[in-house]
């Protein structure tokens, strides 16, 4: 028993408390106290059954050989201890989500360093109460009018009328 308690991997509790949204604090808490429960409870179990003493049970059993009998199949006995399959996705999908979040922290980056350039862009241009017609289109080269594609805009033409 003492090596499946050292199996089971240490829960960083303050983590993940960190990544718990306040609407389920009380789920969180109510996790935390069955996990310590269960933990208490594990932990307070002898790390191997009692023996049964075979002996006894001999001398207090009146009917010859159901003891031996009881013996045998108990020692014949074998419970299946579940196969892990899980253990081996949850790795890879751990390591698929440390890549996703490796690969949105750098594209996250690069946008920090592109927005910075723009708000620098806007620190260093004039002022829009400053700015004349010329400089605001110099500035924002997509709100000019093209007057080739529309000549007659804000006006409609008069083959339309």
């Amino acid at each position: 028993m003492a090596g499946r308690r050292a199996a089971i991997k240490a829960i960083d509790w303050a983590a993940f408390a960190e990544r718990v949204p306040p609407n389920q604090k009380a789920q969180f808490i109510a996790l935390k106290s069955r996990s310590d429960a269960l933990t208490a409870k594990l932990a307070s179990l002898p790390e191997t059954p009692p023996a049964i003493d075979w002996a006894f049970y001999r001398t207090a059993v009146a009917k010859p050989g159901l003891v031996d009998e009881f013996e045998k199949k108990f020692k014949a006995l074998k419970v299946p201890e579940p196969v892990d399959t899980q253990t081996a996705k949850i790795d890879v999908q751990e390591r698929e989500a440390a890549k996703d979040a490796a690969a949105f922290i750098q594209a996250s980056k690069e946008r920090v360093v592109k927005y910075e350039k723009e708000l620098q862009k806007y620190k260093n241009m004039v002022p829009f109460e400053n700015m004349t017609l010329e400089e605001y289109y110099e500035a924002f080269p997509e709100t000019k009018m093209d007057k080739e594609k529309y000549p007659y805009w804000p006006h409609r033409s008069t083959a339309e009328w």
